[in-house]
């Protein structure tokens, strides 16, 4: 059974995989495994996505593949993106990071910059 065989079978609905057996080794192994997010989407949605990075991200690409306006492509994305959590690649800054930022910038000293990470760790 292959992923869109799966994804028509459960109708959009949860699953959870109990079995994983490696190609070729015969290791088996069990357990309850959420199966990634983008295999949870739907086939359409996973075609999309696929189709999407394979143009490289570009809307006017996918627009010509599609037959779609911009913001029917756009809204589809926003949808997609809805159903995936992002991993925070620019996280806001901590205080201590804010300090040391000011103390290379030469806006505090050594010592304030310590009385101020004591104050607030």
């Amino acid at each position: 059974m292959d992923w869109q065989e799966l994804t028509d079978l459960t109708q959009g609905r949860p699953f959870v995989v109990e079995r994983v057996r490696l190609a070729g080794s015969g290791v088996v192994v069990e357990g309850q495994f959420e199966p990634p997010q983008l295999a949870q989407l739907s086939v359409d949605d996973q075609v999309f996505v696929a189709a999407f990075v394979r143009s490289h991200g570009s809307i006017k690409e996918m627009e010509r593949i599609f037959g779609v306006s911009y913001p029917t492509i756009k809204a589809r994305l926003r949808r997609i993106a809805e159903h995936l959590d992002f991993v925070d690649t620019d996280p806001a800054p901590t205080a201590a990071a804010d300090v040391v930022d000011r103390l290379r910038r030469g806006e505090i000293s050594a010592e304030e910059a310590l009385a101020e990470l004591e104050r607030n760790p």
